[in-house]
C-alpha cells in the first residue's frame, strides 16, 4: 500500500462552504512535525489550492486533536550532516512560503501545541483561531537556531518589536490567552472548536466577492512592506483591477435589488 499522505486537502462540507478548501496537516504519530517530506507536502498542498480560481478562502487545520504542529522534525534533524541541512532549507522555504502566498485569505485552525515552524504555519496565515488550551510559541534560540519560517518577520509584523522581541528572544510557550493578549492570536474559542470557527469565518468571507477578496489581499500583503505613498498606490492599482471587474456589476445590481450577489468571479 502507498504511505499515508502526510497533507490533505479537501473541500468541507457545510453551508456556504463550496468556495473553501482545507488543508489538513495529517502527520498524527508525529505531531505534524516538519520533516523533509513533511516540508514537500505542504508545499505541494498550498500550490494546489492557490491554482484553483474558484476559491475564495483556505482553511489550515490539523488531524490531530490536541497537535497543530510541533515544528522542525527533530528526530530527522538529528540524523543530518550540515550537507544535509542546507539541502533541506530550500524545501523549508518553499512550505512556509507557499503557505504565505496563497493568493485567497487563509485561516489557521489552532488545537494544541504550535511551536516553531508550526506557529509559523499558522502566522503564515491571514487570520489565526485558537482553541483555549492551545500553546504557542517560538523556542528555537534554545535549540540553537532561530526561527527560520518567517517567524522573525511575521510576529513583529503582528505584535510590533518589543513584544516579539521578548517572545522570540525568550523562547517562551505562550497560552491561548496569553498569546491572543500579545496580538498574536485572532480568537480564542473552547477547547476542540477552532476548526469550527474557523469554517465559519471563513464561509463569511468566501459570501464576498472572489475579486475583490483576492485584490484586497494582495494590496494588503504588497502594501505592509513599504512606505504609506507607496502602500497607496499599490492600493490604487488593486482597486482597478478590481472595480473595472464584473464582481463590481454584480455586487452593485444585486445592492440595489436587495439580493444576494451572484459573482462572476473576473
Amino acid at each position: 500500500m502507498p504511505p499515508a499522505p502526510l497533507v490533505r486537502v479537501s473541500r468541507p462540507e457545510g453551508p456556504d462552504l463550496a468556495h473553501v478548501a482545507e488543508i489538513v496537516l495529517d502527520r498524527p504519530a508525529a505531531l505534524n512535525a516538519v520533516s523533509t517530506d513533511m516540508a514537500r507536502a505542504i508545499a505541494a498542498a498550498a500550490r494546489a489550492v492557490a491554482a484553483d480560481e474558484a476559491l475564495r478562502c483556505v482553511v489550515l487545520s490539523s488531524s490531530h486533536p490536541t497537535a497543530f504542529c510541533v515544528g522542525a522534525d527533530l528526530k530527522e534533524r538529528a540524523t543530518f550532516t550540515d550537507a544535509d541541512l542546507l539541502e533541506q532549507r530550500p524545501l523549508a522555504r518553499a512550505a512556509y512560503g507557499a503557505v504565505l502566498g496563497l493568493p485567497v485569505p487563509a485561516v489557521a485552525a489552532v488545537d494544541g501545541f504550535a511551536l516553531g515552524g508550526g506557529f509559523e504555519l499558522a502566522l503564515s496565515c491571514d487570520l489565526v483561531v485558537a482553541g483555549e488550551q492551545a500553546v504557542v510559541g517560538l523556542p528555537e534560540v534554545g535549540v540553537g537556531v532561530i526561527p527560520g519560517g518567517g517567524g522573525t518577520q511575521l510576529l513583529v509584523r503582528r505584535v510590533g518589536w518589543s513584544r516579539a522581541a521578548r517572545a522570540v528572544f525568550t523562547g517562551a510557550r505562550l497560552s491561548a490567552r496569553e498569546a491572543l493578549d500579545l496580538g498574536a492570536l485572532d480568537e480564542v474559542v473552547p477547547a476542540g472548536q477552532a476548526r469550527e470557527r474557523a469554517l465559519a469565518i471563513a464561509a463569511a468571507i468566501a459570501a464576498n466577492s472572489p475579486v475583490a477578496l483576492r485584490n484586497a489581499k494582495k494590496a494588503m500583503r504588497l502594501g505592509s512592506g513599504v512606505d504609506l505613498a507607496a502602500g497607496l498606490e499599490i492600493e490604487d492599482a488593486c482597486w482597478r483591477a478590481t472595480a473595472f471587474s464584473g464582481d463590481r456589476r454584480e455586487g452593485v445590481a444585486a445592492f440595489n435589488e436587495k439580493r444576494r450577489p451572484e459573482w462572476p468571479g473576473r
